[in-house]
Order: C-alpha cells, then sequence, then structure tokens
C-alpha cells in the first residue's frame, strides 16, 4: 500500500502545468498533509501531491510531485478507493447490482471494526451487490478512521469500491441509502440514565437533521447506540422527510441470547428456536417472549417443563448476558453485536422465512397490539425482503406477557417525557422510576 509524503504547492503547480494533458483529475486522490487534522475531514476537494511512494517491500523516488484535485461532487474518498474506481463505469456495468452507499456512525469503533469488513464481504447484501462505505468519526477518532480505510484497503474485497471517511454527518451521509449509527457515549461511573439520554439524544438529534438534509429518502436506518430506542425516536423526529417506518432499533442480539439459551435448557441446536420475540425497551425490562417461541415447531411450553425457569431465570439469563461476557474476558461483547447488526439487515433484505418472525424495535404508531403509540418499541415483524417490513398479527397474549409488557412500556413513556426538548414536544422533564441499564453497558 502506497503512502504519500508531500512537499511544496509550487512544485505541485509546476508539474500540473507541465502534464495537464495527462493527468485526470477524478482519476487520482492522496490525502493531504493535513488529513490527521479534523479540516480535512471537512474539506469537500483540495490540492495535494505525491513526490515518493513507499511501500512495504522498495521505495521508489518519482522525478516531479503530482497535483490532485477532487471533484466537487465528490466527499472526501480514501486511498485506492479514488484511484481504482469510476462511478460512471459502475453504471454500465450489467453484471453487478447498482452500488449501496452504506453510512456508519462511530465507524473507529470496536462493533464496527467487526461489522465492516462483514459489509464489504459480500456477507451481507450478497456477492454480487457493490458498496461503498461512508464511515462517520469524531475529531477524536480521526486517525483511527484513516486505520480503518487503510486495513479495508488492503483486504482487497471486489465489492467494497467506495470509501469516504469524515466527521461531518452532513458529508458522510450524502446519498446514503443505509444508516448503521453506532457511535455513542458510554455511560460512565455515576452517570443517571436521564443523563445520558439527554448526552446521546442532542447527537441523534443532529444526525437526524442530517440525514433528513442529505440521505436518500428512502433511507433505512438502524440505532445501535444507546439507549438505542429512544435515540432511535429522537432521530426519527427530526428526519420529517424519512418514513417513521424506516428507523430501527437494534434489539437482535437481545434475541439471539434469548435463542440460544433457550436451546442450551432444551438440549438442542439453536437453529431448531424459532419464533423468538423481544419486546419493548433494550433495558433490563425486555421481554424475551417465551410464550410465543418454539422449539422443533412446538410451543417452548410444551418443549421446557420448567415454568419457573423460563419466567425467572430465563429473562435474567438474557438479560445479563453482556455482562457475564465482561467478567469472563474484560471486553463488552462488540463482535456479537456486529453479527446481530448483519441479521437485522439480512432480515430486512430476504423474505422471512414461512411462519417464523424477527424482533426489531420500530415506530408503534399503527400497531396491532394496543402498545401505546409515538414510541419505539421492540415487537415481531416480517420481511419480504424489500426493506420493508410488517408487524405480525398472530400473537399470543397472557397476563403473564401482558404485564411485563406494560412495565416496558412505562419505561420508553417516561424515557420520552425526559427527551421532550430534543423531539419537538416541550419541556421535557424525567420521572425514570428506576435504573434500568443493562449490564455491560455502563
Amino acid at each position: 500500500m502506497a503512502v504519500a509524503e508531500l512537499t511544496s504547492r509550487a512544485a505541485a503547480a509546476s508539474f500540473a502545468r507541465n502534464n495537464a494533458n495527462s493527468l485526470h483529475a477524478s482519476q487520482i486522490y492522496v490525502p493531504s498533509s493535513s488529513s490527521l487534522s479534523s479540516d480535512h475531514f471537512r474539506a469537500r476537494y483540495r490540492s495535494t501531491v505525491l513526490p515518493k511512494i513507499t511501500c512495504s517491500v522498495n521505495q521508489v523516488q518519482n522525478s516531479a510531485p503530482i497535483q490532485v484535485e477532487i471533484p466537487k461532487d465528490k466527499a472526501d474518498c480514501y486511498g485506492v478507493f479514488c484511484l481504482t474506481y469510476d462511478l460512471k463505469a459502475e453504471e454500465e456495468t450489467k453484471s453487478w447490482k447498482k452500488m449501496i452507499n452504506i453510512a456508519v456512525s462511530g465507524a473507529a469503533g470496536m462493533i464496527s471494526n467487526h461489522l465492516l469488513f462483514k459489509l464489504a464481504s459480500g456477507e451481507v447484501f450478497g456477492p454480487d451487490q457493490p458498496i461503498a462505505l461512508r464511515l462517520l468519526g469524531s475529531e477524536r477518532s480521526t486517525q483511527a478512521l484513516e486505520g480503518v480505510a487503510m486495513e479495508l484497503e488492503d483486504s482487497l474485497f471486489p465489492l467494497l469500491r467506495e470509501v469516504n471517511i469524515g466527521i461531518d454527518p452532513y458529508e458522510v451521509f450524502q446519498d446514503a441509502e443505509w444508516a448503521l449509527l453506532i457511535g455513542a457515549k458510554p455511560r460512565g461511573p455515576g452517570m443517571e440514565r436521564a443523563d445520558l439520554l439527554d448526552i446521546n439524544g442532542q447527537i441523534f438529534a443532529e444526525q437526524g437533521k442530517a440525514l433528513n438534509a442529505v440521505a436518500s429518502p428512502n433511507v433505512k436506518v438502524i440505532v445501535v447506540g444507546n439507549p438505542c430506542n429512544t435515540n432511535a425516536l429522537i432521530c426519527m423526529k427530526n428526519a420529517p422527510k424519512i418514513p417513521a417506518k424506516n428507523f430501527h432499533a437494534l434489539t437482535r442480539l437481545d434475541e439471539n441470547r434469548a435463542k440460544c439459551q433457550l436451546a442450551l435448557k432444551a438440549g438442542v441446536f439453536y437453529d431448531k428456536v424459532s419464533n423468538v420475540t423481544i419486546w419493548g425497551n433494550h433495558s433490563t425490562t425486555q421481554v424475551p417472549d417465551f410464550l410465543n417461541a418454539k422449539i422443533n415447531g412446538l410451543p417452548v411450553k410444551e418443549v421446557i417443563k420448567d415454568h419457573k425457569w423460563l419466567e425467572q431465570e430465563f429473562t435474567e439469563k438474557v438479560q445479563k448476558r453482556g455482562g457475564a461476557l465482561i467478567q469472563k474476558w474484560g471486553r463488552s461483547s462488540a463482535a456479537s453485536t456486529a453479527v446481530s447488526i448483519v441479521d437485522a439487515i439480512k432480515s430486512l433484505v430476504t423474505p422471512t422465512p414461512e411462519g417464523d418472525w424477527f424482533s426489531s424495535g420500530v415506530y408503534t404508531t399503527g400497531n396491532p397490539y394496543g402498545i401505546a403509540e409515538d414510541i419505539v418499541f421492540s415487537m415481531p415483524c416480517r420481511s419480504n425482503g424489500d426493506g420493508d417490513y410488517e408487524l405480525v398479527k398472530e400473537i399470543q397474549f397472557d397476563d403473564y406477557l401482558r404485564s411485563r409488557i406494560a412495565k416496558t412500556e412505562a419505561e420508553l413513556l417516561a424515557e420520552k417525557r425526559c427527551v421532550a426538548h430534543l423531539t419537538g414536544e416541550g419541556i421535557a422533564y424525567c420521572d425514570l422510576p428506576e435504573d434500568t441499564m443493562l449490564p455491560g453497558e455502563m
């Protein structure tokens, strides 16, 4: 992989005059000398020079510097992704599908470190689907963001046609068709849940405005940063041009953990477990639904006779799995979270198996379950594979399930009141009943 060392603009101008007919500005881009500062990531285009190329094997001296300019309509692309790919040529490529633009916030973090390579490999959108990655970081993570881009370069993914990096969501989210919003401030020692709602809510309010302004009008948004349900609501409220149905809060990891625990208890492999729903909030009030779940096509309660375990230990194991993982090896569940994001996307772009469903935190207005409207609540969904979904109607409820759903519903309504200033609904006030942050997220 080549690394540029920059010299003066005067030398660059001289070379450009002598080589104006042989160099096309749209073909080459090398990061400028300010590439490790925030100014680089804000720039639409700028001139750079390349006097010397250094690689890991040898060193070659170039007799004259090269001046390059990024076209005005192209955001900050990175390295080889600017050198080798022409967007116009992509439109003429008939053997592959039209390229998908995927924006990822928190792109220099651990979850993204696992996720981005799955996206680039074709595992998520298919082996014939080219993608462009638009990676959003912060001023503090600019060097790490370039490191991520370098690793993506070195991986030689044929489906990864562009990588753009930056710290301004209004640039990075340009024309995004999928927005995976991972970046959020973690909860620190002594921080109340209400404080975290306000701090991260401001981040997602701004990102919602950016998506509303520059993303594709049908962009699909998956919010991962916690508290994800209410962050998704804030983001949605600040993006009125985007259909409310397009916003999701990630509860798929909770579903995957529930399937694992049911499989372990029943002594079967987890592919035998289906129809598992996580209801409500991504918190300790979440409701893993064993009433409607199935093992080998049979109701769980017919297979697992220990109903006390189902009502007590099962839910607790699902809720505390992240904390137990941290105790084992001192790290959060970044890898399994990335896998669950992949699962969540694939559930929307591939048809749901007949009779099954998946969990996602979605907008409740118009739901058939009697759950309060105008919140983001995890519910059972099905998809035809077109990126859209419908809520599952054939659901059973008993008193136990209803009472648990009511508790998580009350919490989300309280969170909504706590962020009213960020959703355009007046003055906020917080009356959160208790601390329900999941273990491992503090």
